[in-house]
């Protein structure tokens, strides 16, 4: 059997519907990590690896850029910001491999959440851990609550599917999610969105701050300061994202 080409196996691996998915490809992926994780993919595709384990490799990439994290100094935010590349990178294989493979499974999409929560989660402690002078003090207990807000956050969006399919509905699509009852919810959500101020908080992002953070620290406390925008943002954002499902045709 012949070996495929990058072509074909970007044809089946990267569907059109993939790349055009309104909230469920991050911006990373579509400026320059789908370009790159397909060549990823196709050299997988030659070993014996399964799209799961790939998902796994990404947990565990995810959680060790949190825990390179909690390092001091300016390497240290360096390494974590790659590793976090890695994890976005293994985020788009891992889907690439299980659609050109055929092996799709409800593990592999249930692997690929608790991915996303274990990462932006240890992230977030290993900030508060990096402020902090000594082991506990209020950056670190900062850097749990930004952690608990940003799975809190993922929890209400993924119980809106649990509550469908527990009254016998279809999953939420991605234009319910843009309907509102209120009009003047929908253009606060809008406003909201513009801001991008949520993104802080998520894995790729708030690596990247990170970096800028480590950099700024050699003139004042930057990266104190952002284990404290974390938590106020994840606190916020918690509270209107709570606001804008219950207010959206989701649960309707």
């Amino acid at each position: 059997m012949s070996t495929p080409s990058v072509a074909e196996v970007r044809a089946k691996a990267q569907p059109e519907m993939t790349l055009e998915r309104r909230n469920g490809e991050h911006w990373a992926g579509l400026l320059y990590m789908r370009k790159l994780s397909i060549y990823v993919t196709w050299a997988l595709a030659r070993t014996p690896i399964t799209p799961n384990q790939v998902t796994g490799l990404m947990i565990v990439t995810g959680v060790a850029a949190g825990a390179v994290l909690v390092l001091p100094g300016l390497a240290a935010a360096v390494l974590a910001a790659l590793l976090v590349q890695v994890y976005l990178l293994l985020d788009c294989s891992d889907g690439e491999l299980a659609r050109w493979t055929g092996r799709t499974s409800l593990t592999g999409v249930y692997l690929d959440r608790v991915g996303h929560y274990f990462a932006e989660a240890a992230i977030l402690i290993g900030l508060g851990f990096r402020a902090s002078e000594t082991w506990p003090d209020w950056y670190t207990v900062l850097g749990f609550a930004a952690a608990l807000g940003a799975i809190l956050i993922k929890s209400e969006t993924d119980l809106v599917d649990v509550a469908r399919a527990r009254s016998g509905l279809i999953a939420a699509t991605e234009v319910s999610a843009t309907q509102f009852q209120s009009r003047k919810l929908a253009m606060a959500r809008r406003a909201a969105a513009a801001l991008r101020f949520h993104r802080v908080i998520q894995a790729v992002e708030l690596s990247l701050i990170v970096v800028v953070a480590a950099v700024l620290d050699f003139w004042f406390p930057a990266t104190r300061i952002l284990v404290v925008a974390c938590a106020i943002i994840a606190g916020v954002q918690l509270i209107l994202h709570l606001v804008s499902i219950l207010a959206s045709r989701r649960l309707a």
